[in-house]
């Protein structure tokens, strides 16, 4: 193709294609590009490498090349994606971290997209493990997004490894996300959402991964929450319905390595007073605010409130927008 003449050309790409072929180089991404890469720490990734993940290969649009830090043999190694909602739950956060750890302990690396909420729970409950955390995010690799992921990044850049199918200088674009949830599920054996509206991108990376030839899990929540819907619609759409983490390595067929079933580590430090006891049997399971837990337990607001401040310090439960509190042990 690099050979041929523009005519030639068209007859075997398309057009976008043929005109990109028969231009120049842009020389100021170019030599960005070539920057980056003289920093011993950062690796380009293409199809002819022993390193390029033959999983990719598989799907139908595999990147020509990835921009890569961090342990690119890990790229070989089988791998895992959990998924889920920005804007998550502690109790999502918890679930998700436990998953990856019991997971990345069997041997299987992580990978999310770097994202806030569960993706980010996601890589730091897989570099817990002895699979590690892959990355796979939607800009050049010069960049961190979102920043506040910042400190994550340089630690999977350290034990993990972060990639990318966009050129260095390649800003936070919309457009640039749903691309790469393909990657995400396309370097998987399977994908677990967790905690997911019915418009989250997480849907997106459960369809790629169902049209690759994927396994698609998915985690089960209150019926009252929103961010249950997503993971509900996938399951009555034939998703597996998971509980524990083992029940993916047996879907898997990968016999678990000196772990037990992934559950959320409670948290609390003391026996809890006849109070605090009334409360958590009135939270239950699904979040709810300060006045119908009064109402369900007969102690005053003041009271109420005494008791999750002891209970948020212990860890046990968590406050929600809107005035809301979930427990999370």
């Amino acid at each position: 193709m690099l050979a041929a003449t523009p005519a030639q050309r068209r007859r075997h790409v398309p057009e976008n294609v043929a005109a990109l072929l028969d231009g120049s180089p842009d020389a100021v991404r170019l030599e960005q590009a070539l920057a980056w890469l003289r920093d011993p720490a950062h690796d380009l990734v293409a199809w002819g490498d022993p390193d390029y993940p033959a999983t990719l290969l598989e799907i139908g649009d595999p990147p020509p090349v990835l921009y890569c830090m961090g342990r690119r043999e890990m790229l070989a190694r089988p791998a895992f994606a959990i998924v889920g909602s920005r804007n998550a739950t502690p109790q999502g956060c918890a679930d998700a971290e436990a998953f990856a750890a019991a997971l990345s302990t069997a041997g299987l690396a992580i990978v999310s997209g770097l994202a806030l909420g569960i993706d980010a729970a996601a890589h730091r409950g897989g570099l817990a493990g002895t699979g590690s955390s892959i990355a796979v995010v939607g800009t050049g690799l010069d960049r961190v997004y979102p920043a506040r992921n910042r400190d994550l990044a340089h630690e999977l850049a350290s034990r993990g490894v972060v990639i990318s199918e966009f050129a260095v200088g390649t800003p936070p674009l919309k457009q640039n996300f749903p691309r790469r949830n393909r990657l995400v599920s396309g370097l998987s054996r399977g994908v677990l959402v967790v905690e997911a509206t019915l418009s989250s991108g997480s849907l997106i990376t459960a369809r790629l991964a169902a049209e690759q030839g994927r396994e698609v899990f998915a985690l089960p929540g209150s019926i009252h929450s929103p961010f249950s819907k997503g993971a509900h619609q996938l399951i009555r759409e034939g998703a597996k319905l998971v509980e524990t983490a083992q029940d993916i390595l047996d879907e898997l067929a990968i016999p678990p390595m000196g772990t037990a079933p992934a559950q959320a580590k409670p948290a609390g430090d003391e026996p809890p007073r006849a109070d605090k006891r009334a409360v958590m049997r009135a939270l239950g399971h699904d979040p709810a605010p300060i006045d119908t837990l009064a109402a369900r337990t007969r102690l005053s607001i003041p009271a109420i409130v005494a008791i999750l401040t002891e209970l948020e310090i212990a860890g046990r439960v968590a406050p929600l927008p809107g005035g809301i509190w979930q427990r999370i042990d």
